[in-house]
């Protein structure tokens, strides 16, 4: 008994995260802004976090609505300090999506409008995909298109212990020849979007670009560079955290159901 019980502890050890029971809200992240209840009393004294956003994430359309871009956010946390408490830190890390779209969110006197039409419908890549990966996962190569290295430390990180990407069948290849996917971080400078493409290029049908990371998304702090195609995955954040990116993965192979203005949504309605 005491054998099986260290081997059973051994395969599966304690401090494993469970992608099944994981939240999007982490209490000791920043996460995204999002407002408070001051917002009803109006946006007017916004313009001072509008102006301290590195990425002009946030956009004042009127005294009573603010889009933000959450694409485009680092959650560094300028803006909640700036606001005069009508922006708060929410914790919510699970920036990731299927469309770019769905990462835009307006807020109409502090309640955030859900976009009609959303989610959009999966392209039909993004099902191939899905059919060829649920089961067995997917290699990838990833692709430094002129980034800072961030991602990449992530990267490296959801391979550990506690992340384990391979349990998930989700590993990094050598060659994108043998990949089923291209994982990119950074705004793809102009060397680099020669580079990005040729690794597309190489690679056989059914395949997926995933955006890893804020600026991949937008551009962050930059320009964003020339793309083979629209990504089939974003994943914001500066960086994402190993089981953000992880479960961004979960959710382009179809083993993770979610929505991320849905589930904003659900999070801030329950906390009136």
């Amino acid at each position: 008994m005491n054998f099986l019980y260290e081997l059973k502890s051994f395969i599966f050890p304690k401090n494993v995260l469970n992608f099944d029971t994981a939240s999007p809200v982490h209490p000791t992240s920043r996460g995204i802004p999002v407002p408070t209840a001051k917002m009803k009393e109006g946006s007017g004294s916004l313009g001072p976090s509008a102006a301290v956003c590195p990425t002009k994430a946030i956009r004042i359309v009127s005294d009573s609505e603010v889009q933000f871009d959450y694409g485009k956010c680092l959650q560094c946390g300028l803006c909640t300090e700036s606001s005069d408490g009508k922006l708060r830190d929410s914790g919510f890390i699970y920036t990731f999506a299927l469309s770019r779209e769905e990462l835009k969110v307006t807020y109409v006197s502090g309640r955030m409008e859900k976009v009609s039409g959303l989610p959009n419908p999966l392209t039909p890549n993004q099902e191939q995909f899905r059919t060829l990966t649920k089961k067995r996962g997917f290699l990838y190569r990833e692709v430094a298109a002129a980034g800072n290295n961030t991602v990449e430390s992530e990267l490296n990180a959801s391979f550990n212990s506690v992340f384990d990407s391979e349990r998930e069948g989700v590993r990094c290849v050598a060659s994108p020849k043998h990949a089923d996917a291209i994982v990119f971080s950074g705004p793809v400078g102009e060397r680099m979007a020669g580079p990005l493409e040729t690794a597309w290029d190489v690679m056989s049908e059914p395949k997926a670009l995933i955006a890893c990371g804020t600026e991949a998304v937008s551009g962050g702090l930059y320009p964003m560079g020339k793309l083979p195609k629209e990504p089939d995955l974003y994943i914001s954040g500066d960086p994402p955290r190993p089981d953000v990116i992880l479960q961004g993965f979960r959710l382009l192979m179809g083993r993770f159901s979610f929505r991320f203005q849905e589930e904003l949504h659900k999070i801030l309605e329950n906390e009136k």
